[in-house]
């Protein structure tokens, strides 16, 4: 019996993007099984490749504008562009993400978001209504201080001194906003964590170590964002408390772009999810196949692969997870689990070869599956 396979993973992070990753477990599957009906649609929650994901969903043409990395060196800065309805898609990883940068060359302390105002200035002056940020994956922890500087706002200090660094916001005292706002009117930004910005639970401190930030840095940068945060609660307007669930994702830029641009939050996954009719391609198909890199506890925590297998136990169909790695915790959530390292090849060879082996796995897995038995 031919089957219909909806092929929906993440990206195996550092070695595939989610459409390599669905590349290869779509030629696997069809290696061994060539007569079922195979559907692909590569998923991201909002972190690297975003707008390669989105992009495809609102079949939206690539942009390049001329900007500058976390770092502010200068380099083209890729967002894509949907004319119908005016939307606008950015991707804050391939600006200011720590793929960008060279490996511990920069500190934190040294890097800001203001390469994204480039992009979104572009946009609006193209007419966009609307505008689609994904911000996982930044090298950032500035609390969107870089990017607000680029759109026009300043920062001062007791002696009505500008701020032009984000270490420096520990004597912040006021804010003024551009005269103009060269921006959307309508800016949702895709979340991948629900971290606060601030405290034990922060941007700085659940995120900051990945990014370069240590034990000693840690005080500084909480005591910056925090008078960020308190600069702001005493300004008039919505969306001044830092506590809300995504501020702390990506250093912070989830709370600079809801307090200066005044946009709102939303799950990435949540997101995808919508625009890709994914319920309706779940419904529709008899097995579900996801990846990525690892699949482990962290996987039933809001992870995009965990929330594809509860969706498809949901309406009852079986989900066979693929990872490089497998760790405790997940097992419960899919049909089948099945990884590359140790059962194929060793961690350095998964990693280098990720597609080949992923299709192999993927291929193998095909090789074996009895509908009859296997759909019970």
């Amino acid at each position: 019996m031919s089957l219909r396979i909806l092929v929906v993973p993440d990206k195996f992070k550092g070695t595939l993007t989610a459409a390599q990753a669905a590349l290869a477990m779509v030629d696997g599957w069809r290696a061994s099984r060539p007569h079922d009906t195979l559907e692909s649609i590569p998923m991201s929650d909002g972190g690297d490749g975003f707008g390669d994901v989105l992009s495809r969903l609102f079949q939206a043409a690539p942009q390049t504008t001329r900007t500058v990395d976390a770092a502010h060196r200068p380099r083209d800065g890729r967002w894509w562009w949907e004319l119908r309805e005016q939307t606008a898609i950015i991707e804050s990883a391939q600006v200011v993400g720590l793929a960008q940068l060279p490996e511990k060359q920069f500190h934190p302390f040294d890097l800001d978001t203001a390469g994204l105002g480039p992009l979104i200035e572009a946009a609006t002056n193209l007419g966009a209504r609307r505008c689609l940020i994904g911000i996982g994956g930044s090298a950032t922890n500035d609390g969107g201080f870089g990017l607000a500087r680029s759109l026009g706002w300043t920062f001062l200090d007791s002696k009505d001194q500008a701020i032009e660094q984000w270490t420096r916001l520990n004597t912040l005292q006021r804010l003024v906003p551009p005269e103009i706002s060269r921006w959307p009117a309508d800016v949702t930004v895709a979340v991948d964590v629900q971290n606060p910005l601030l405290g034990p639970t922060g941007a700085s401190r659940i995120y900051g170590p990945q990014k370069g930030l240590t034990e000693s840095d840690m005080p500084h940068a909480e005591q910056c964002l925090g008078q960020l945060a308190r600069t702001l609660a005493s300004a008039s307007g919505p969306g001044r408390d830092p506590s809300v669930p995504g501020d702390g994702a990506a250093g912070g830029l989830g709370y600079g772009l809801r307090n200066f641009l005044g946009a709102h939050l939303e799950s990435g996954f949540e997101l995808f999810r919508k625009h890709s009719r994914l319920e309706d391609r779940i419904r529709e198909a008899d097995l579900i196949l996801t990846g990525e890199g690892s699949i482990d506890a962290s996987t039933r925590m809001g992870k995009g692969v965990g929330e594809i297998a509860l969706l498809a136990r949901e309406h009852s169909k079986p989900c066979i997870g693929f990872a490089g790695v497998l760790g405790p915790g997940s097992d419960d959530l899919f049909h089948r689990l099945h990884a590359m390292t140790p059962d194929l090849a060793d961690a350095q060879e998964a990693t280098r070869n990720a597609a080949l082996w992923l299709s192999r796995l993927v291929r193998q897995t095909a090789a074996n599956w009895r509908t009859d038995l296997d759909f019970q």
